[in-house]
């Protein structure tokens, strides 16, 4: 999901704008930042199943990134680490560190209402969670392409950017929305874990430059 956890990196964004857009959207990835850096390092795996064509959904062995104690402490570390950075914002920096947690938390949420049960609560053999909206792949794609069209709306009504900025940050997110659509319904199945996980690594760190450049607020 995407366009979804972007969507939900502007919306919840939105609520603090002295904080770059493109740091909440990185906290809203985090966790498959994390979870690709791992597959890099061996920690954590992902398999393309043969039948790969037909349901587009690798499957994944996560538990360091996608637990639900895992998601939790990703998000306690963020807000941590935001509280200790945004010295400049004062009282304010609570209020930042708290939208960050939230940010990182919310991908959790998400990725919980699309996967098949295999989001584990606090193990590679505990419990495992997932309401499993991708077998219904039409609804799923609608939901997302709603959250992130909804996040977009939410940012762009209160931010201070000129027209071309307003008009980039928009093309970047249908960019990511047909990129999501495509990957999700006619891919053809990736070369191979590896090419998969350094593609993805390399697309949350563009997209995330992008869009905190698209996004920045004008001096006042």
């Amino acid at each position: 999901m995407f366009a979804g956890h972007i969507g939900a990196g502007l919306a919840i964004g939105s609520a603090e704008r002295r904080v770059n857009i493109g740091v909440f959207i990185f906290a809203a990835v985090l966790i498959d930042f994390m979870l690709w850096l791992f597959v890099l390092l061996g920690w954590e795996s992902v398999i393309i199943p043969a039948d790969f064509t037909a349901t587009h959904q690798p499957e994944f062995v996560f538990p360091f990134s996608h637990g639900l104690l895992a998601g939790l402490a990703w998000s306690a570390l963020a807000g941590t680490a935001a509280y200790f950075y945004y010295r400049r914002l004062e009282k304010a920096r609570s209020r930042a560190a708290v939208l960050i947690a939230a940010a990182v938390f919310s991908h959790w949420l998400l990725d919980a209402l699309v996967h098949v049960p295999e989001l584990p609560v606090a193990g590679a053999d505990s419990v495992m969670m997932g309401l499993g909206l991708w077998q219904s792949m039409a609804a799923a794609l609608t939901v997302e392409t709603l959250i992130a069209a909804a996040g977009l709306y939410i940012f762009l009504s209160g931010a201070h950017l000129s027209r071309a900025r307003r008009i980039g940050l928009t093309v970047l997110c249908l960019v990511v929305i047909i990129s999501t659509v495509i990957g999700m319904t006619v891919a053809p199945p990736p070369p191979s874990v590896i090419a998969m996980a350094v593609t993805s690594l390399i697309t949350i760190v563009v997209v995330c430059v992008l869009a905190g450049w698209l996004g920045r607020r004008h001096a006042s």
